[in-house]
């Protein structure tokens, strides 16, 4: 890939690199303001952020805990396939959260809304860093990589959604419930929760990013259709690590999480196959072209 950025609507010709700096912080500075603005929005909706978001997951009647409870009876008394129909029920106790600091909750409120404005702004941010490195492409690339706005963003939901409503869950109710002694009493810290819950969240909307870095680690030549395939067992290890960091110690939910990363594994390798075919297309149009322009020079 070609880096060749211009000025734009300033000016012809090449930026310099104090030009470069100052282009890029204020596309900075407004993905800051956009972060900002819903992080008040998202403080200013702190009933709805933390009754119906952030501590729904733990209530029973949290539609994935019902889910999997239901699932439990009809596969136990259709199927026969567990014998205790509330083996799969998670988070049937109501879990306590407790605040053991005098400004606990003030600054829960705002760790909460600068992490739901992170999260609504992210399509924000991937667009003003898309428009800060669109010149550097040429049109062709541009052409290709203008749905990757779009597509990154709806995969970082996917993601998020993905952990709140699958992760999420399980993980509190393992966590919760886990004990080494009944002497010891689980009093689970408000920020511990939160902490538990977001970073499961982001984590799950960061990894499945992995088509868009797929896409432009080919477009920049750092890897190949055929690279990806030939350490496909060596990728398949570190899915199933990074699925043991971002869930709880138990099978069930690794799966969960691995199943997903190891389809989009296989969708990155085909869209780095399709990258690799438009590359190679465009170098042969390229030799075409220039075979027939010095074709012509040689006639005149």
């Amino acid at each position: 890939m070609a880096f060749n950025w211009k000025k734009g609507k300033k000016g012809d010709g090449e930026m310099s690199f104090l030009e470069h700096l100052e282009e890029l912080r204020w596309h900075i500075i407004r993905s800051i303001l956009a972060i900002v603005i819903l992080m008040v929005v998202a403080f200013l909706f702190k009933n709805f952020i933390f009754g119906n978001v952030i501590l729904a997951p733990k209530d029973p009647q949290f539609i994935t805990n019902r889910i999997f409870c239901q699932l439990g009876h009809y596969l136990s008394e259709r199927w026969s396939i567990i014998k205790n129909p509330d083996l799969l029920c998670i988070n049937t106790k109501q879990l306590n959260l407790i605040s053991i600091k005098m400004s606990g909750q003030i600054t829960t409120h705002i760790t909460v809304a600068l992490v739901a404005g992170l999260i609504l702004a992210f399509p924000v941010i991937i667009w003003e860093f898309w428009k800060f490195f669109k010149p550097a492409l040429h049109s062709n690339e541009a052409k290709y990589a203008r749905g990757a706005v779009l597509f990154s963003s709806a995969l970082f939901f996917t993601g998020v959604l993905f952990g709140y409503y699958l992760l999420a869950p399980l993980s509190i109710h393992f966590l919760s419930s886990y004990t080494i002694s009944p002497d010891v009493v689980n009093q689970i810290n408000i920020r511990s929760y939160i902490g538990t819950l977001t970073s499961i969240c982001l984590a799950t909307g960061l990894v499945f990013e992995l088509p868009i870095i797929a896409f432009f680690l080919t477009r920049i030549g750092v890897i190949t259709p055929d690279f990806m395939r030939k350490y496909r067992k060596h990728a398949i290890v570190v899915i199933f690590i990074v699925a043991a960091i971002i869930t709880p110690p138990d099978v069930f939910s690794q799966m969960l999480v691995c199943i997903p990363l190891l389809l989009l594994y296989e969708v990155s390798i085909f869209i780095s196959w399709r990258v690799m075919k438009r590359k190679e297309k465009d170098h042969s149009d390229f030799m075409k072209d220039d075979t027939s322009f010095n074709t012509e020079n040689a006639t005149t």
